[in-house]
């Protein structure tokens, strides 16, 4: 069943739900949320947005954690949700690393295509799916794996967000703050 367009947000997960490390997110205790961004998806919960996160987690492959704590991260995150009325609906999200060469690496566009497969969405590989659907990302490579399909590419200033090269961000690419003012931003266009 297709789903409302206007209803569905892509988030990268680190630095822009949660706080990004040089060194990894490992363990469930350095999950630590970016201030604000929990309220924020709060906040689209409660007016029927989908949140559908696409994050690439290399460190998996890496040897750093294991799917189970990828998944008690995410339980964490789900759980510091319930007492804002947020809500994820999907995770997506790519376990390799450059060298893989996989499809699903950000800025490829596999985890996106998957995604709009989920959500009933995609017509052909490669097409414009994605169309008027905000991505949220902190880096170029989290933007462009979704302006391929279409998305339209939002940049918050947490984590790497502060350091992109703006030369490199992808046409129309909005910038906010953070999540809560980019969820602030949404929720005034509605």
């Amino acid at each position: 069943m297709q789903q409302d367009l206007n209803k569905l947000i892509i988030l990268d997960r680190d630095g822009v739900i949660n706080q990004d490390r040089d060194d990894y997110v490992k363990t469930v205790d350095e999950w630590v949320p970016v201030h604000g961004s929990l309220e924020a998806i709060g906040l689209l919960s409660q007016a029927d947005y989908q949140i559908s996160i696409a994050t690439n987690q290399s460190g998996i492959t890496r040897g750093y954690y294991d799917i189970a704590t990828l998944n008690a991260m995410h339980q964490k995150m789900r759980d510091l949700l319930k007492p804002f009325g947020g809500k994820i609906d999907s995770i997506f999200f790519c376990p390799h690393v450059d060298a893989d060469l996989c499809g699903c690496r950000k800025p490829k566009p596999g985890l996106f295509i998957d995604i709009a497969t989920h959500y009933g969405l995609l017509k052909n590989p490669l097409d414009q799916s994605l169309i008027g659907i905000p991505v949220v990302g902190d880096t170029v490579r989290d933007l462009m794996a979704g302006v391929v399909l279409g998305a339209e590419p939002h940049l918050v200033l947490t984590g790497k967000g502060s350091t992109v090269n703006q030369s490199e961000l992808p046409p129309n690419t909005r910038q906010h703050p953070d999540l809560l003012s980019f969820a602030k931003t949404i929720l005034k266009t509605q």
